[in-house]
């Protein structure tokens, strides 16, 4: 538990709620948000939107590479297998979106849907 009142994301009190700070995103990169100069505003998450956190996460850092593909800058999607696994993974952030009760806070299923459809585009243009 921590001195948050609520869900940063759904508002929800009276719960534990965890804090994301260190990891790796989607392509293997490590992020730290811990460090005092970039994390000045900690977010606090009960365990459905710390899971969607980690779903926008994945979404916003394969959405990014995909932007450096389309405009012909260096990206990881210009490797066939993380292309594929970036596919994969959009289309299972829908899934899971589709299955959750209620609206996402974090991450909305058409932003996910749309992106997989220039996935598809790129894949015809490759």
């Amino acid at each position: 538990m921590t001195a948050a009142d609520s869900c940063s994301a759904c508002r929800a009190s009276g719960i534990p709620l965890m804090k994301l700070s260190l990891g790796k995103d989607f392509f293997g990169r490590t992020y730290d948000r811990l460090s005092p100069s970039s994390d000045q505003s900690p977010m606090w998450f009960c365990e459905g939107c710390s899971m969607q956190k980690n779903l926008q996460r994945d979404f916003r850092d394969i959405r990014a590479e995909h932007d450096k593909l389309a405009a012909g800058q260096h990206s990881e999607l210009s490797n066939q297998e993380a292309f594929q696994r970036a596919t994969l993974r959009l289309r299972e952030i829908v899934a899971i979106l589709g299955g959750s009760s209620g609206q996402s806070t974090l991450l909305n299923a058409a932003d996910v849907k749309s992106l997989i459809d220039r996935f598809q585009t790129t894949t015809m243009r490759a």
